[in-house]
C-alpha cells in the first residue's frame, strides 16, 4: 500500500471541531458588540436630522476635550484619543456629503421645468 496524506496524516477532528466552536463563539461576541439599529417612529424627519447633527457636535466637543486633555498631560490613553477624533471626523465628512447630496437634489428638483 502507497502511503497517502490521508494515511500519513490523520487530522484531530476533536481540535478542528474546538476550533469551529471557538470561531463560532467569537462570531458570537462580536455580532453582541455590533450597535443596535432602533426605529423611533414617533420622531419626524427634522427632529431626526437634528438628533444626527447634536450627535455629530458632541462627538467633535467630546474629541477636542481628550485632545486638550492629552495635551495638558491629563490624559494617558493615545488611542483613545485617536479614535476620537477619527470618530468625529467621519461624523463630520458624513454631515457634509449629507448636505451636498440635499443641495444638489433641491438644485435638481429647482432647475426641473414645470
Amino acid at each position: 500500500m502507497k502511503p497517502n496524506l490521508t494515511t500519513v496524516f490523520k487530522p484531530n477532528l476533536v481540535e478542528a471541531n474546538n476550533n469551529q466552536t471557538q470561531i463560532k463563539n467569537l462570531q458570537e461576541d462580536v455580532a453582541k458588540l455590533t450597535p443596535k439599529i432602533e426605529e423611533n417612529k414617533s420622531d419626524n424627519f427634522l427632529e431626526s436630522v437634528k438628533n444626527a447633527i447634536d450627535q455629530v457636535s458632541e462627538s467633535q466637543v467630546k474629541s477636542a476635550e481628550l485632545t486638550k486633555n492629552y495635551e495638558l498631560g491629563l490624559e494617558n490613553d493615545l488611542t483613545k484619543v485617536m479614535i476620537n477624533q477619527q470618530l468625529a471626523g467621519l461624523g463630520f465628512q458624513m454631515t457634509l456629503n449629507v448636505r451636498n447630496k440635499v443641495l444638489t437634489a433641491y438644485k435638481d428638483i429647482m432647475n426641473m421645468p414645470v
